[in-house]
């Protein structure tokens, strides 16, 4: 399943995975300390031939709805790892519930590298 869905008076709303990886990756770079989100493979070659890809983070959604994220990221040189991780995980935590009404299981962010500012 690519989307998790929900029903009003009017018809069906669909979130796709995409949307949840894009706000994720907007509300982590908000972050002091964060550099980038890191990149797969596919993420990489897709940003080399110049299209904008979400890929490297991954979304799931639980047979209760629930929403899982994994998100990787590159953090600036200086900067309290736990403590950026943490102040990330709260800003994607809010801004998901805030804009799409979802429940959040789990934000998991994978440090991949460190990186002068």
């Amino acid at each position: 399943m690519h989307n998790e869905e929900s029903r009003t008076d009017l018809g069906n709303i669909r979130i796709h995975k995409n949307v949840i990886a894009s706000i994720a990756s907007l509300a982590a770079i908000e972050i002091e300390g964060v550099k980038r989100v890191g990149q797969d493979l596919k993420s990489g070659l897709m940003e080399f031939i110049g299209k904008k890809s979400f890929s490297a983070i991954k979304v799931e959604f639980d047979k209760n709805g629930e929403v899982k994220v994994e998100i990787p990221l590159i953090i600036k040189y200086g900067y309290n790892i736990p403590e950026v991780a943490a102040k990330v995980q709260e800003n994607i935590r809010n801004n998901l519930e805030k804009m799409t009404n979802l429940l959040i299981k789990d934000i998991n962010v994978n440090i991949q590298a460190i990186e002068k500012g």
